[in-house]
């Protein structure tokens, strides 16, 4: 029996408990009189639909469920950003589906719904992946306007969005089951197919009070906007259903008959289970990420065996002992190919006989993840980054030996690869470390965190620290308030390092059950082989 261990797999599990329990939260979105609200108008709610349209034999990946949560509590909150998102398999394809979540504000866009909508869009388009919008909201939300309408991230980007999918030959689908008003009836339009529910789905630029104000004009909604009318008249829908069973029914028939496109062709082999019980994953990692532990046993656990007889390792370490606080190597994940880029946490000696921190980034590790991402863009092999890493060393042997010079080299690296790049953040996520492991900021087609990362410019006692000084600066404060204040900054600064904090800002894409990497790395190669498309890499000026 091994103590620690058992520690270390409470303090996870209690962690993912919580995570679970603020999730089961989210779920009811506006709360259960608004979702009886939508059953009583014969309407399903947002994540009725997308249970209802994907297939139930295979993964479903749920993006952005975390979107918003403790933010705009003074407008009375936004649970998911108003929006059910997912990637998952429609009739054997797999496919993006968005939903508008009528029971939070009657679907109304706030600043983060419409963050996560162009997230979703960005997902489709790096991947070529069939979209599916279903649609029922009340346009954005009017005290916000001034965050959600103008810039070139807001509202309007979708529409843009909408027309370049179209050009790149991506199939996009609208199913109209609520209201769809003012700049939002432009979405549906511009996709390929538009699908309405009689009854409830309406789609104008200006309802019936609008127009009544604007020009004098007595009418009622479904008239003026209804199903029969875009289907009869305006010519503006194409199909539509006396229920949304019938109508999500027909967006299956729709996807069905999708032909095959040219794929990406990442190695792809049967697949073998880990070398080590996956299970063993939750009590590897100490209490607060705080003790050394050796990043191979959670990559053992997460990668193919390379012999199921032998239970060997499928782990094929580049330049194993050369910049040992980096891991790099070759290995394959659900039988796809991956190159992994990986902190190593144990404190390790180099052939010089220094010691070099775990988590930490030196000269010769940066140089070596450098050129093991370079051979990978060469081979064509997507990459896959685990962070748990405190920074880059500093000090005067580490500066003198260039290791800004280093850093820069694998930042160009990490920024200018063209494969498929996929982010855990397993542990700490600190400063230059978040980027040169392939941050938010380095274009990750998915990005997710476990339940004990921590994402900020530093560690939380530090930066109280930093703070602290600065606050007092000039000031005769007593031991005792220096001590209260102290405890105050680090409180709010911890909080801000938490992945619920930066999965309700779309920081990262999720946070996830260490157990299920394996699989959403899985389903991200298989996202990412949609798309055919991969650029010639450049480095430009390289440091060297």
């Amino acid at each position: 029996m091994n103590i620690e261990q058992n520690r270390n797999e409470d303090w996870m599990k209690r962690l993912l408990s919580e995570i679970r329990q603020q999730y089961e939260k989210i779920k009811a979105g506006g709360g259960k009189k608004n979702i009886d609200k939508q059953h009583e108008r014969n309407k399903m709610t947002a994540r009725e639909r997308v249970q209802y349209l994907v297939d139930k034999n295979k993964p479903v990946v749920e993006i952005g469920a975390f979107a918003g949560l403790d933010m705009y509590e003074e407008q009375g909150g936004c649970p998911s950003g108003g929006t059910v998102a997912v990637m998952a398999y429609v009739n054997d394809r797999q496919c993006v589906v968005v939903a508008n979540d009528q029971t939070v504000k009657a679907g109304a866009w706030f600043p983060i719904a419409c963050k996560k909508n162009l997230r979703m869009q960005e997902i489709a388009m790096e991947n070529h992946l069939p979209i599916i919008y279903l649609v029922d909201s009340a346009g954005v939300f009017l005290p916000m306007q001034d965050e959600i309408f103008p810039d070139k991230e807001h509202f309007g980007r979708i529409f843009r969005n909408n027309a370049r999918m179209s050009a790149m030959g991506i199939t996009q689908i609208a199913a109209v089951m609520g209201a769809c008003v003012a700049g939002g009836a432009y979405l549906p339009i511009m996709s390929d197919e538009t699908l309405m529910v009689e009854g409830n789905g309406s789609i104008f630029l200006a309802g019936a009070y609008l127009v009544k104000a604007a020009i004098g004009e007595d009418i009622d909604n479904e008239t003026l906007g209804g199903a029969v009318t875009h289907t009869e008249i305006s010519g503006i829908a194409d199909y539509k259903f006396k229920t949304e069973q019938e109508c999500l029914d027909e967006i299956k028939k729709i996807i069905g008959k999708l032909g095959d496109k040219p794929k990406a062709g990442f190695n792809r082999i049967d697949p073998a289970a880990p070398a080590k019980d996956p299970l063993g994953i939750y009590g590897i990692m100490s209490v607060s990420n705080g003790k050394p532990y050796d990043m191979l046993d959670i990559i053992d656990r997460i990668v193919d065996a390379d012999d199921t007889d032998t239970k060997r390792s499928g782990f094929a370490q580049f330049k194993k002992d050369y910049g040992k606080t980096i891991l790099c190597g070759y290995a394959r994940i659900d039988g796809w190919a991956v190159g992994i880029v990986a902190n190593q946490r144990l404190i390790v000696k180099n052939k010089r006989g220094e010691m070099q921190l775990g988590g930490v980034i030196y000269n010769d590790s940066a140089d070596k993840a450098a050129r093991f991402i370079l051979n990978c863009n060469q081979k064509k092999i997507p990459l896959l980054f685990l962070q748990d890493v405190t920074g880059f060393m500093v000090g005067s042997r580490s500066e003198h030996a260039g290791i800004i010079k280093d850093g820069a080299k694998l930042v160009n690296a990490v920024a200018n690869s063209v494969v498929p790049k996929i982010t855990i953040i397993i542990g700490n996520s600190y400063g230059a470390g978040n980027y040169a492991m392939c941050g938010k900021a380095y274009d990750p087609r998915f990005i997710y965190a476990w339940p004990g990362a921590k994402i900020a410019v530093m560690g939380g006692e530090q930066a109280a620290k930093t703070l602290l000084q600065i606050q007092v600066a000039g000031k005769e404060v007593s031991a005792d308030e220096q001590n209260h204040l102290l405890d105050t900054i680090k409180a709010r600064y911890e909080k801000q390092t938490t992945p619920q904090y930066a999965a309700a800002r779309l920081w990262v894409d999720d946070i996830i059950d260490p157990i299920n990497t394996r699989m959403l790395v899985s389903e991200a190669i298989a996202a990412a082989n949609h798309n055919p498309h991969t650029e010639e890499m450049k480095t430009g000026v390289f440091q060297v």
